[in-house]
């Protein structure tokens, strides 16, 4: 971890250092000749240079004993510093280190300004999928990997964004912007690990929605009372989508049309009502006409309680506290979900324009 996010850094640091410490021999090499054999500032220079290049050119004056001893020690000395500074040289332009260490940080720096991201921990192929998923919604994200090999998958799409180091790790966490992030999948194959993930990402961000993989049944209660929002069984949800297949095979592939669908033509949303216009306060589903309104439908509501209402009566009131699930093109989304929390400042000319 600190070798990826400061990697850019001690470069910069080494070659500021080997060209320090260049400068420097040079001008104690070049002050011994002009102080003990009286050289000229050039000369002076020009034999310091050539002494520690050790090329083998002759004294620009002939060296008297203090001077020949000043020289041994210039060489021995200069030895290490030239050969210090040719293999910084040569890493830079050899293995391209200027430049990897140049992308981690600005691959830091795009991180750093993240909000309201989210943070997916493992790209095996639950967080592949996850990662797949979040870029379709379009939705900001970070990976957490620790796995060379699985990092250079990631890098094959210069769009995705990660941290190179152990998820469970508050120094990692940190680096992924855990603080400011909306959510957090765990999908590492080891029950035991995301729990760890969980229990750390939970006391970081209290108000976190964490998603947590399981591959043990005896693992979803443990990981929801270390902080786990949810928890997915990917052999439990196979298996039962094999037997829906059978039993109802049209109705899965209906919902995962919806769910799961790559063109935009329709979505089921889930829309808050937290910021329920005034306007609409004590006022039932009949009386908002929204399905008029904005053409999408209202296909269930989970209260407040927790409790969810599918195909919800008309008569039923909608309060802030409610979350709506509703199906419709995504104008047709944006519409009903301005009507029902922003009704009395915009205007219907401006409402008409999303469909």
């Amino acid at each position: 971890m600190k070798k990826q996010t400061s990697l850019y850094h001690e470069t910069i640091r080494a070659l500021l250092i080997s060209a320090g410490l260049l400068v420097l021999t040079i001008s104690a090499g070049s002050a011994g000749f002009a102080l003990l054999e009286g050289y000229r500032l050039l000369d002076a220079i020009y034999m310091t240079v050539i002494t520690m290049a050790t090329v083998g050119f002759s004294e620009v004056v002939p060296l008297s004993d203090t001077g020949k001893i000043f020289t041994i020690f210039l060489i021995i000395f200069s030895l290490g510093i030239f050969g210090y500074v040719i293999t910084q040289i040569t890493r830079v332009i050899f293995e391209g280190v200027l430049h990897q260490s140049y992308k981690a940080y600005q691959l830091r720096k795009k991180i750093i300004k993240l909000e309201d991201h989210i943070i997916v921990c493992g790209y095996g192929r639950n967080g592949y999928q996850a990662c797949v998923e979040l870029a379709e919604h379009g939705e900001q994200f970070v990976i957490i990997e620790k796995r060379d090999h699985v990092v250079t998958r990631i890098l094959e799409d210069p769009d995705n964004l990660y941290v190179q180091g152990d998820a469970s790790s508050e120094e990692v966490l940190d680096a992924a912007q855990i603080r400011k992030a909306k959510a957090l999948i765990t999908a590492l194959p080891n029950d035991a690990d995301n729990m760890f993930v969980v229990l750390t990402a939970s006391e970081m961000n209290p108000t976190l929605k964490i998603i947590s993989r399981a591959s043990d049944f005896r693992s979803d209660t443990k990981l929801r009372r270390a902080g786990a929002t949810n928890v997915i069984m990917p052999d439990r949800i196979g298996g039962q989508r094999m037997a829906k297949l059978v039993t109802q095979p049209d109705v899965v592939e209906f919902v995962e049309y919806i769910l799961l669908q790559r063109s935009k033509d329709v979505q089921l949303k889930e829309i808050s009502c937290s910021k329920l216009a005034v306007a609409n306060y004590k006022k039932t589903i009949r009386e908002l006409k929204l399905r008029e309104k904005s053409g999408a439908n209202l296909v269930g509501i989970k209260t407040g309680e927790g409790t969810y209402i599918f195909n919800p009566s008309p008569d039923i009131e909608i309060t802030p506290a409610d979350k709506l699930f509703v199906l419709g093109a995504p104008g047709q989304l944006t519409k009903f979900e301005l009507l029902l929390n922003d009704t009395e400042h915009i205007e219907s000319s401006t409402v008409d324009k999303l469909l």
